[in-house]
């Protein structure tokens, strides 16, 4: 953002084509889980962060509501609101852009998770709940630079509030439980240290980003920055088409989700990359085809396809591959190729054969319909 309040336009970002999918795809599915973009200073991290923030849609949300519950959605209302509704109340509401909410690193859990006063619980037998950043972050966009400097704790708190969408928060055996439903998004340089393993396995997406080494992209970045220091109005004037493009697409795709079917032998196929790219447990599988199904709503589709798997396997596994202490995080792309190539083959007709064999016990899971999460 520059002094007159203006954000760099996304689709005026040259190249990080990864970058910029693992953003969208949180973007409209926000139970992916977050994505965590690792890379040097200077990598446009932060600005793509920014730039996305300004491009979502706009949001209805309840006045004076510190949640910002959807007015709409009593299913996801905090438990104020769902009272009022309840009680037959019309609750006034307004349109807002979606808020980007920074944590720094420096935040204590407190800060995150919100305070209950125990001893007002105790005496009184009241409630009283003072939220944190979890809290300011419902319905928009959470952002962690710098996630790998961290506590540990607080990594898995947001984690854990990125999966389920709610936050919970327990004191002496008193809880308050609020929505806190987000697009996660972590940035980290990893020359500055890792992540511990089992936190990396539980962001939905990872991008390696590294600079651009080619010289007329590279000349365009330095160009278009220039443009836009020198006249921000104008230079995001120049956009505005492709913005609201873009705009009117990750709409769509939020509409449309709910009804993207993906085949059994789609699912066999997210197996068999799991398998040979030699993954630990099953999130990988899982958010494998949550990416899919959100790739291919993005591109407007109601059935996933090979390619909608094959663009999301990167974002989905870079982070979860075994690997030796000191290794780079990366993947065995000739290996992940033999998995394409063994799909082609007729050996993939016998694993759909066995499928097919067990269809009739399992006939309600031949074609998965719906966002599971």
């Amino acid at each position: 953002m520059d002094s007159t309040g203006r954000t760099y336009p996304f689709s005026a970002i040259v190249g990080q084509e990864e970058m910029k999918r693992g953003l969208l795809l949180n973007a409209v599915n926000p139970r992916l889980s977050g994505v965590l973009i690792r890379g040097e200073k200077g990598t446009a991290k932060s600005t793509a962060v920014r730039a996305l923030a300004a491009l979502l849609p706009e949001i209805e949300v309840v006045e004076g509501c510190v949640y910002s519950c959807d007015p709409r959605d009593v299913s996801t209302m905090c438990a104020d609101c769902r009272q009022k509704v309840e009680g037959g109340e019309k609750l006034p509401y307004r349109k807002r852009k979606m808020k980007v909410v920074e944590l720094p690193v420096s935040a204590t859990e407190d800060r995150v998770v919100g305070t209950l006063d125990i001893e007002q619980a105790i005496k009184k037998g009241e409630k009283h709940f003072e939220p944190g950043i979890l809290a300011q972050a419902n319905r928009g966009l959470l952002y962690v630079d710098e996630v790998n400097l961290l506590d540990d704790h607080i990594v898995d708190v947001l984690l854990d509030s990125a999966a389920m969408g709610v936050n919970t928060v327990e004191r002496e055996g008193v809880s308050f439980t609020h929505p806190a439903s987000f697009i996660l998004v972590g940035t980290m340089n990893p020359e500055e240290g890792e992540l511990r393993p089992q936190l990396l396995d539980r962001f939905g997406l990872c991008v390696n980003i590294s600079g651009i080494l080619d010289p007329l992209e590279r000349v365009e970045v330095v160009r278009r920055r220039s443009q836009f220091e020198a006249d921000p109005e104008g230079f995001s004037h120049l956009w505005e088409g492709e913005e609201i493009k873009l705009r009117q697409k990750i709409d769509e795709a939020i509409k449309l989700l709910p009804q993207v079917e993906i085949k059994e032998e789609i699912l066999f196929l997210i197996a068999r990359i799991a398998i040979e790219m030699g993954v630990d447990g099953h999130r990988a599988d899982l958010v494998m085809m949550k990416a899919a199904k959100t790739t291919a709503a993005l591109e407007g589709k109601e059935e996933v396809s090979e390619e909608d798997v094959r663009r999301s396997a990167n974002l989905a596994l870079v982070h979860r591959m075994r690997r030796k202490p000191f290794q780079e995080l990366a993947i065995d792309q000739e290996k992940l190729q033999g998995v394409w190539g063994a799909q082609q083959r007729p050996n993939h007709h016998h694993a759909h054969s066995h499928a097919h064999n067990h269809s009739h016990a399992h006939n309600h899971s031949h074609v998965h319909k719906g966002n599971h999460s």
